[in-house]
């Protein structure tokens, strides 16, 4: 296969411009999630008093050590609802995909020592994608619980669209994914229906408590009077109630039998057999990612570098290159693994999205995975390519993509704009995963374009109507509009919103695909044993 050779000078000052720019950015991100762990590791000694163990050390607990493990949407809600300062990030959930005696699984814990773990809207919409993770890759679930439940402060923008997440467990069940969850402390309300929901359950002695209604509110809404023991216990609902299968005597031997649970499960042992894999390293090293891709977005650069950085011995088969060069395709491997490869060199071209369309096509009927690596301004516009037929061909690859039955992992390494962001298999294109480096910036044009539309808009508006606008106003509108777009353009703002399921260190490009191809390969040939309505508790 033909080897890229690359042309970066690694010594030059553009270069170690990149670099100094694409290491502030990763900085920055790291330090907010350094922030987010000091935040909670504040509470260590009121849990110490309690007797029980930080989230992340149950979580830690869990992990076999030494394993990979991924975090998943580590900074969802930065700086949205209650999050002023951005030490509250992550939605109260701490999550991602490890493994737990052996198993490949999707963990997660509610992050107590923030907030309570309490749930916000970023909260829910994390559950939920981390579900959508669990169904698309076949992971079983083990949820280290201690919650407060919704936060009710915004419990109207959480409680109609709660319910898809007890759906989500039902049907996760029925589908024949194991659910474990370990109960360390309060699960009240809506909080005790996911425990309640899993298949197996374990409960902390003394500390677990679940119930509908806490002893105020059953106070208040029938008189009796009733303890939290009494009410929902861990002894209770180990002995009598029936919701438990496990009770544990701390937060460490209720995570010792959530592990052994796992590890009594014949999980593994039903996988087919999968043949060993052999590669070469890329020619070039990861640390050149960082100055790859120019500080300056307006500067070209060939998405090549990049990949003669992640593929095995930097091989490349260029697809269709002479009849377009600014919408790249071919294959590479990625650790043994074949894959599909779309990258941009320049926005995206009637003859672009129609080698596009046809070689996603040829990867799905191949039935090889697809990478997306954005960096692009959309779509060429003018009269030439709207006579070319941009609008429909541009259609065909965003049918392409969305129709595309093998998996598509997408890593935004620069802008995403407009429509461009579509037809690369965006958020809203369902990639099996998505994630972004720290320099990118999604939306929907950049900030001064659409400033400079509204100014034009406005303009043509007063002229319509015979007035003279005040130019300081224009001036004013532009400038605003553009700051407002640039600030929502971020990848920290993207991140916060759910845009992707997290920043990366672009160093750690490759190993992350490695892994993520990984977890698509297993999960197309693991048998489920599915039911009707899951397992119950009769």
């Amino acid at each position: 296969m033909p080897v890229i050779q690359s042309a970066i000078d690694v010594h030059g000052e553009d270069f170690a411009r990149n670099r100094e720019a694409m290491l502030a950015a990763v900085a920055s991100f790291r330090e907010v999630e350094r922030k987010v762990l000091e935040k909670a590791q504040e509470a260590k000694p009121k849990f110490e008093r309690r007797g029980q163990l930080l989230p992340r050390e149950r979580l830690n607990l869990l992990l076999d050590p030494g394993a990979p493990f991924l975090e998943l949407c580590s900074l969802a809600g930065y700086k949205l609802h209650d999050d002023k300062d951005g030490t509250q990030a992550g939605g109260g959930i701490i999550a991602g995909i490890g493994y737990v005696a052996g198993v490949r699984c999707l963990v997660i814990a509610n992050n107590s020592a923030i907030k309570g773990g309490t749930i916000s809207p970023s909260g829910l919409k994390k559950s939920l994608r981390l579900q959508q993770i669990a169904f698309e890759n076949k992971l079983p679930v083990v949820t280290l619980a201690e919650s407060g439940g919704a936060n009710l402060n915004y419990a109207a923008e959480i409680f109609v669209e709660g319910a898809r997440g007890f759906a989500n467990q039902a049907r996760m069940s029925a589908m024949g994914l194991p659910q474990i969850t370990v109960v360390h402390g309060s699960s009240t309300a809506g909080g005790a229906y996911q425990p309640g929901l899993s298949d197996y359950v374990v409960v902390v002695r003394g500390k677990a408590k679940m119930f509908l209604a806490g002893p105020p509110l059953l106070k208040a809404a029938t008189g009796e009077i009733a303890t939290d023991e009494q009410l929902g216990g861990a002894e209770m609902h180990a002995q009598v109630a029936g919701t438990a299968e496990y009770l544990a005597e701390n937060d460490a031997d209720g995570v010792r039998i959530a592990r052994d649970i796992m590890a009594m499960l014949p999980w593994n042992q039903q996988l087919p057999a999968r043949p060993a894999r052999t590669w070469r390293e890329p020619l070039y090293p990861a640390e050149e990612l960082l100055g790859i891709v120019p500080a300056d977005a307006k500067k070209p650069y060939d998405v090549r570098e990049i990949i003669a950085r992640i593929a095995d011995g930097s091989e490349f088969l260029d697809f269709k290159n002479e009849f377009d060069s600014q919408t790249v395709c071919g294959h590479l491997q990625i650790e043994g693994q074949p894959c599909g490869f779309i990258g941009n060199n320049g926005p995206i071209t009637p003859q672009g999205a129609a080698k596009a369309a046809q070689f996603i096509q040829l990867c799905d009927q191949s039935n090889t995975p697809i990478l997306f690596f954005h960096n692009t301004t959309g779509f060429m516009v003018g009269t030439e390519s709207e006579q070319n037929g941009v609008i429909k061909h541009g259609s065909k690859m965003i049918q392409a993509v969305a129709n595309a039955r093998v998996p598509k992992l997408t890593i935004v390494v620069g802008g995403s704009y407009g429509a461009g962001n579509y037809a690369m298999c965006g958020r809203g294109l369902d990639p099996r995963f998505i994630f972004a480096w720290p320099n990118s910036r999604t939306a929907v044009m950049g900030g001064a374009q659409a400033g400079k539309v509204l100014r034009i808009v406005t303009e043509e508006k007063h002229a319509k109507e015979g007035k003279e606008p005040d130019p300081k106003m224009l001036d004013m509108l532009e400038q605003m509009t553009a700051q407002k777009l640039d600030s929502q353009s971020t990848a920290l703002y993207g991140t916060a919103n759910l845009w992707d399921d997290g920043l990366i260190d672009p160093r750690d490009t490759r190993r992350l695909l490695g892994y993520l191809l990984d977890i698509c390969a297993e999960a197309a040939v693991r048998p489920l044993k599915p039911n009707t309505f899951g397992v119950a508790r009769l």
